[in-house]
């Protein structure tokens, strides 16, 4: 039953398939946790403007593979980028991040095992969230003299309360899949094997909705983009200021050396 299955391997550690009208972006870099490249983040940003395009995707899921979510940006990759004097805003990875309060399809996450840095904070663009117990969120940010990304200091706020924001974005707290159902991040937590059918049985009922009153139900429920986009630009201001500062020189020599990192106070 339903039309074929459409699979195709995307550049960039990436499997797209489609089938009976839901679009699924497996990331399937498992070996480096499946941490993101910037091939990764162009090919996910290419799928969701596709999606948008074609009528005939009506929900697209986010997934990991080999009991991984994400482990975040790739570390050397992104340092990579900012030797090379690439401003932030004209990275992929900005140009997906910006893309998702835009986005017009609902978005599904599947989430396994770890989900860090944006392995979290895209969780807060996305329409449902399930998880297994395995799943771990976390976004240290902070601890490599950074700030938070992709519009998580506006939505992690108003989705979970200041006192739980801040202690997943500052103080960087670990949350498991309890901790992240009970916070407003998760909505169910699912049996591993059941993760994958459980998120395609929500996006088959979204599929069989009415489609124009869908879009307007969920452009009501997600109000205004325009603010989510004004937070996005100032975080990656402020994102491409600290990535010059010592502070996140010494992080990422710490983090990259694996050493304490030692700051100077005042």
């Amino acid at each position: 039953g339903g039309e074929a299955l459409i699979m195709q391997q995307v550049p960039g550690d990436l499997v797209l398939s489609i089938r009976d009208g839901v679009q699924t972006l497996r990331l399937t870099r498992s070996a480096k946790k499946n941490a993101l490249t910037t091939p990764m983040d162009q090919a996910k940003l290419s799928a969701l403007e596709e999606a948008d395009r074609a009528e005939a995707i009506a929900a697209t899921i986010f997934t990991g593979s080999g009991g991984v979510f994400t482990a975040g940006n790739d570390i050397n990759d992104f340092l990579a980028g900012v030797s090379g004097g690439e401003e932030l805003h004209d990275r992929p990875v900005h140009r997906f991040v910006q893309y998702l309060p835009r986005v017009e399809t609902p978005l599904i996450a599947a989430v396994d095992g770890l989900a860090i840095g944006i392995g979290t904070t895209l969780l807060f663009h996305c329409d449902l969230v399930y998880a297994t117990p395995a799943a771990r969120f976390s976004t240290p940010f902070l601890d490599l003299g950074l700030v938070p990304e992709a519009a998580s200091s506006l939505l992690a706020p108003r989705r979970m309360g200041n006192a739980r924001a801040f202690e997943l974005l500052a103080l960087g707290e670990v949350f498991d899949a309890e901790r992240a159902r009970e916070a407003g991040i998760v909505n169910q937590i699912v049996p591993g094997e059941e993760l994958e059918a459980c998120a395609l049985r929500a996006a088959a009922r979204l599929a069989a909705k009415p489609p124009a009153a869908l879009k307007i139900a969920r452009q009501l429920l997600r109000g205004d983009p325009g603010e989510i986009v004004d937070r996005l630009d100032a975080e990656a201001r402020l994102f491409s200021e600290r990535l010059r500062s010592p502070e996140a020189r010494e992080a990422f020599e710490a983090f990259l050396e694996k050493r304490p990192a030692n700051f100077k106070r005042g």
